[in-house]
């Protein structure tokens, strides 16, 4: 057995055959978001807005917003180890570049607070739990993103935004409509099907040991929304899985 060693002493065991049949794919699959996303955000900044239908423009902006999620869960399957597990420190390398790439993330710190999240789910040791008065959504994601954001990252991206703006001459309307709102729509996109809906409290309380819940949708619209996230008790009960891989776990569950 090949052992991926993470944060306070948490160890993934992966079948070595299981191992390498997924490392290429993994890799492969990982490429694509962050391809993708690259391609797509170079052209649509380069788009005459003014030009460009409402409805279109709002598609853009809901297209954008899906790969910027892809960058996220692709950074969260690094933490897993699970991206590349052939090789742990390029595999890291790939989580730290999608985390900067979404908005500058610090990789080291979401690491820390994900497997304290796994360790300790729907607790006040969980740094992605409520603090018991903060329960409604908006609420909820306010304190949420309190412990993730910090002034040097909107320094950063505040700078980067200007550079954009007067030295490339982007225009503002690119800018904000196919950078900075689809970044913050990703956001609330990963928070509602990654936090709020499969932890909070049900009526008939938490299930222990993980104090999470499926959403139970078709496989299809689970990868639409948000890249089968929201099969959170299976990502729980099985954190060396990939994202794209939760969907057989899912099935064999029902």
């Amino acid at each position: 057995m090949i052992e991926l060693e993470q944060p306070l002493g948490i160890q993934i065991k992966l079948n070595p055959l299981v191992k390498n049949k997924s490392s290429l794919l993994g890799l492969f699959i990982a490429s694509c978001i962050i391809g993708l996303w690259a391609i797509s955000l170079i052209i649509l900044l380069c788009l005459d807005t003014s030009r460009i239908p409402s409805f279109i423009l709002c598609f853009l902006i809901v297209w954008q917003t899906f790969l910027y999620t892809g960058l996220f869960i692709t950074a969260h399957d690094a933490m897993h180890g699970v991206v590349f597990p052939q090789n742990p420190k390029f595999n890291h390398l790939i989580g730290l570049l999608c985390l900067t790439l979404y908005g500058f993330l610090p990789y080291q710190k979401l690491l820390r607070k994900h497997w304290l999240h796994h360790h300790n789910p729907a607790t006040q040791v969980d740094p992605d739990f409520h603090n018991s008065k903060h329960k409604s959504f908006f609420g909820w994601y306010f304190y949420f993103m309190k412990n993730y954001w910090s002034w040097r990252q909107i320094i950063t991206l505040t700078i980067i935004y200007n550079f954009a703006h007067y030295l490339l001459h982007i225009p503002h309307a690119n800018l904000i409509y196919l950078w900075s709102v689809p970044a913050i729509l990703s956001s609330l996109q990963l928070f509602y099907f990654g936090t709020f809906l499969p932890h909070s409290e049900p009526i008939g309380g938490y299930i222990q040991p993980h104090c999470a819940q499926t959403i139970n949708r078709p496989i299809w619209w689970s990868f639409i929304t948000c890249y089968h996230f929201g099969y959170h008790k299976e990502h729980h009960e099985y954190p060396h899985i990939p994202w794209w891989k939760l969907p057989e776990i899912y099935q064999k569950h029902l």
